[in-house]
């Protein structure tokens, strides 16, 4: 009796933890897909455009994921070690160095965007319509970051809630901004990013007064020592900034390889993308809810306890991707029409949907894995799993598949590359935990 009473417990546990920010991560996805419906309205280049920024936001997204990722182990350790200043100052420290970090990459994309855009493949004559983009969008990019830390420090002091609801609000924001700014002002493409930065910079105008009332959050630095808690700090968040920046990196080679197919090619592809990021909110939310669990776990020597979780995740996610993936099997055609006008797009996206989303069980769990060896303590091990997904499993299987079936054999590459991904990352996570319960 004791086994399935645990199980009960583990499930609703995770289920607590983990509804706030499906809500939340959903909505954010919803007004991504309803940016992506309204750009295309606009035309084939605008979408083509907004399809070179996609990998760019990758990287951006990459950055600050990492840093929330150590933000959440680090403040979550040490609260349970009941060093509550410290824990506060260390929220002040990740704000820091987060929003210079985020600046830094963000001017230097903007910089550096000709040689981004000629590594990417844009042809010329879509140069201006992405470089009247990017200006906005890396403003929208930044503030997004910012929110995002406070998001971090919120769910390392153990409340996903406030989180799950600005995503919410700053969503629903966004997506009623969009039309009026894109539409009724004229502003066009570049209308989006601005509907985002005033619904980001509105949610942070609520998140850190909130944090600061909640003691959560402290700037007096010099308080703290700064050499040892940045040692502590990027021990983790080196790691798992690499493994969060190879996806966009992977994405921006997916995109060249993708860009020798035409413009079409490439709106649908970037079209297919966000789809997949709305495909997995579920797997995206456990990631921001298991590592405190896991976390706290570890630090209590309960080992069995965290394979039980995991193992109850990963099924969880094996059944529900493979339904979603059902899903927008079914629907191809209708979602295709419903996401843009050309007729060339919509081809390649309806290629895209019949295969792809079929792979998504064994993305789900690769990312999963990534999330929960960080929380373990084993941020190499993560690494590890995100190269060999990227770069042993699903780009060579993509330019494999290009070269024996053009766009729709690197669609298939794409497919059987996140299943071989999903196994091989299944299979690491096992051996780390066969080697910390010998440690213990």
């Amino acid at each position: 009796m004791q086994q399935p009473q645990t199980n009960t417990s583990l499930a609703r546990q995770l289920y607590s933890m983990t509804w706030p920010m499906l809500f939340g991560v959903l909505s954010l996805m919803t007004f991504q897909l309803t940016d992506s419906a309204f750009v295309g309205q606009l035309g084939g280049d605008p979408l083509a455009a907004l399809g070179f920024t996609v990998p760019m936001q990758q990287l951006v997204s990459g950055m600050y994921v990492g840093l929330g990722i150590a933000t959440t182990a680090i403040i979550s350790r040490t609260l349970g070690q009941g060093e509550d200043l410290r824990a506060q100052r260390l929220g002040g420290l990740v704000i820091t160095i987060g929003a210079c970090l985020a600046l830094t990459l963000c001017l230097s994309v903007w910089l550096l965007q000709n040689v981004i855009l000629d590594l990417l493949g844009a042809e010329l004559a879509l140069r201006p319509v992405i470089r009247g983009y990017w200006a906005p969008w890396l403003v929208s990019a930044w503030t997004g970051a910012m929110l995002y830390f406070s998001y971090a420090v919120c769910r390392a002091n153990g409340d996903t809630r406030l989180p799950g609801y600005i995503m919410i609000f700053t969503s629903l924001l966004n997506i009623a901004l969009d039309p009026l700014y894109i539409f009724v002002f004229g502003w066009g493409l570049p209308g989006a990013a601005w509907a985002t930065i005033t619904a980001f910079g509105l949610g942070a105008l609520i998140t850190y007064p909130t944090l600061v009332r909640r003691q959560w959050l402290r700037l007096d630095l010099l308080q703290l020592k700064l050499l040892a808690a940045i040692r502590q700090l990027g021990g983790i968040m080196a790691p798992a900034m690499v493994s969060q920046l190879m996806p966009p990196v992977s994405a921006m080679l997916a995109t060249a390889l993708v860009a020798g197919f035409g413009s079409a090619a490439v709106g649908a592809w970037g079209l297919g993308t966000r789809l997949e990021f709305f495909s997995i909110v579920v797997v995206l939310a456990l990631t921001m809810s298991m590592p405190p669990m896991v976390g706290r776990l570890r630090g209590a020597g309960e080992l069995e306890t965290i394979r039980k979780l995991v193992r109850l995740a990963v099924r969880f996610i094996v059944v529900w991707q493979l339904a979603i993936g059902l899903i927008w099997l079914a629907a191809s055609g209708f979602v295709a029409e419903l996401f843009s006008r050309d007729a060339q797009v919509q081809e390649v996206l309806f290629d895209y949907l019949i295969r792809v989303p079929l792979s998504y069980s064994g993305l789900g769990v690769c990312i999963l894995m990534v999330s929960v060896n960080n929380a373990l303590g084993m941020p190499m091990r993560a690494l590890l799993i995100s190269t060999l997904r990227l770069f042993a499993c699903y780009l060579p299987l993509l330019w494999v598949g290009s070269r024996l079936g053009g766009l729709t054999g690197l669609m298939t590459g794409a497919l059987i590359g996140n299943l071989l991904a999903g196994a091989s990352a299944y299979l690491l996570y096992r051996q780390g935990m066969s080697r910390l319960r010998q440690e213990a």
